[in-house]
């Protein structure tokens, strides 16, 4: 078939939206939608008209029509499934069927309409096949996020730590008298500076300051100097967070909350040591409305990696305690009796150096239950049919700490924004979505509740999803030292911890 275009429109043939799938003009596509309601005949059962040159075959959805417009010589039984898909398609994203409903999700429909059709014939896709494809939810994307988030707030860490080492530096040189960040030595090189002791004379003439007690450099600097100025009232905190300022950092106010995003053009690095190590976990999880755990899956995986050549002949020691039934398998080349005898990753060939410069998976785990005492984070949500919904959390694993939480709740198409009236953490609303966000969950806040007022009936807040990080392994498995494999002689090593979410929902 060959198929020139969809559309939504109403009883006078006045388009609401429609997708070309063919070049066409605009007013020949407005022509023909104009026509279509003068070509139906009353008392005729027919779902498709003819004319010279076309074929509409229509659906009529209480004042709206949808409306196929196709060549004669297309096949009218395929014309009239894709049309059923259409209409399927439709109350995704409309609710009542209103001309406002359609024209604020207009965008959403022309994406769904182009992954049923391309250059104007019919794709072999479902309905369930086009909603992922429009999602577009990317599992790389989730694991760059939760590793981007996790280099942001060690950057975050660093900057607190740098900024106390200075406060305690001014503090000592507070103590012995002395001008904080004046030096001794010649200076700060061609920099002026003005001492806090000058008097300031107003009166509109220059006054010049006295000059430093230090000879100048033979040849005087040409551009300006960015030298640190003496006697400022800011702190040397102060002229740090403005220096992080001006390389592309958003730092809050002391006054403010700490907690706010840091975002950088280039994502900071890990500094890694000789031997790097990464824990990485991931957990899909779906659980019941009403209770009960569906099924919940972790897959993690310890990732090696060597920067120096002289520390490529090593052994890894791993600490874990399983008491879940964790299944755990090691690389094929890795002495699996020695690891199961003594938990040391090493190559079966001791001889062997690891590859440099590359990440190498050692050893992965695998941990399925339906148990729901082992999920880290249970969800309870009560709607009801007056529009009230109560939603709460609670911690389930105490030992866990939980970065970034996101909880995300559907709402009723069409409804407006809920009118909050209590929140623990931070809401937004994105015109179909309520997302519930708390910064940190551990065992000093392990629940929270929600509740806000929506209308709308208990079906329409189903499923929640949630997301969240966090730098403490669900399995507990850790590395404890790296040794090189002749003599046992420790080496230096760095490891990071990522824990996230590839799929959490309450259905």
């Amino acid at each position: 078939m060959v198929l020139l275009a969809a559309a939504v429109c109403n009883r006078t043939g006045k388009a609401i939206i429609s997708r070309q799938f063919v070049e066409m003009t605009r007013s020949r596509i407005e022509g023909l939608l104009a026509a279509f309601p003068k070509l139906m005949g009353t008392g005729k059962q027919h779902t498709f008209v003819e004319t010279e040159s076309v074929r509409y075959v229509y659906q009529p959805l209480e004042k709206l029509y949808v409306l196929l417009i196709t060549t004669k010589a297309s096949n009218i039984l395929e014309d009239l499934e894709t049309l059923r898909l259409f209409a399927k398609v439709l109350p995704e994203y409309c609710r009542n069927m209103e001309e406002t409903d359609i024209v604020d999700q207009a965008f959403s429909l022309i994406f769904a309409f182009d992954e049923i059709v391309a250059l104007g014939y019919r794709e072999n896709v479902n309905l369930a096949q086009i909603r992922t494809f429009t999602e577009m939810d990317s599992h790389e994307e989730k694991v760059f996020q939760a590793v981007r988030q996790t280099q942001e707030k060690e950057a975050r860490d660093q900057m607190k730590k740098k900024a106390k080492e200075i406060q305690q530096r001014n503090r000592e040189i507070a103590k012995t008298g002395r001008n904080p960040g004046f030096n001794t030595g010649g200076g700060f090189g061609s920099g002026s500076y003005r001492s806090e002791t000058t008097p300031v004379i107003d009166g509109g003439s220059n006054v010049d300051s006295p000059k430093p007690a230090y000879n100048k450099p033979s040849k005087p600097s040409t551009g300006p100097s960015r030298a640190l100025k003496l006697g400022s009232k800011k702190k040397d905190v102060d002229t740090f967070v403005g220096q992080l300022q001006s390389e592309g950092e958003r730092v809050s106010d002391s006054s403010k909350s700490l907690n706010a995003p840091i975002t950088k053009s280039t994502t900071p690095t890990i500094n890694q040591e000789k031997v790097h190590l990464v824990v990485e976990e991931k957990i899909s999880l779906t659980a019941g409305r009403d209770g009960g755990l569906q099924n919940m899956e972790i897959h993690g995986m310890l990732k090696l990696k060597v920067n120096d050549e002289k520390a490529s002949k090593i052994k890894v020691l791993v600490t874990y305690n399983d008491t879940r039934g964790i299944q755990l398998q090691t690389h094929p080349n890795i002495d699996k009796k020695l690891f199961t005898q003594s938990s040391v990753i090493s190559l079966k060939n001791p001889e062997k150096p690891f590859p440099v410069g590359q990440d190498i998976g050692v050893l992965k785990w695998r941990f399925q239950t339906q148990d729901e005492a082992c999920m880290p984070l249970s969800i309870n949500c009560w709607p009801n049919e007056n529009g009230e919904v109560n939603i709460e959390y609670e911690l389930e694993q105490e030992n866990m700490e939980l970065e970034d939480v996101q909880i995300s709740i559907p709402c009723p198409t069409g409804a407006g924004a809920p009118v909050i009236n209590e929140c623990d953490g931070e809401h937004h609303f994105d015109k179909k979505t309520l997302h519930w966000r708390l910064p940190f969950i551990d065992s000093s806040n392990k629940s929270g509740s929600m509740e806000f007022t929506i209308k709308g009936h208990p079906e329409d807040f189903f499923p929640i999803t949630v997301s969240f990080t966090s730098k403490k392994s669900y399995c507990d498995i850790t590395v404890n030292d790296v040794q090189q494999v002749d003599g046992g002689a420790t080496e230096k090593f760095s490891s990071e911890i990522i824990f996230f979410v590839e799929k959490y929902e309450i259905v």
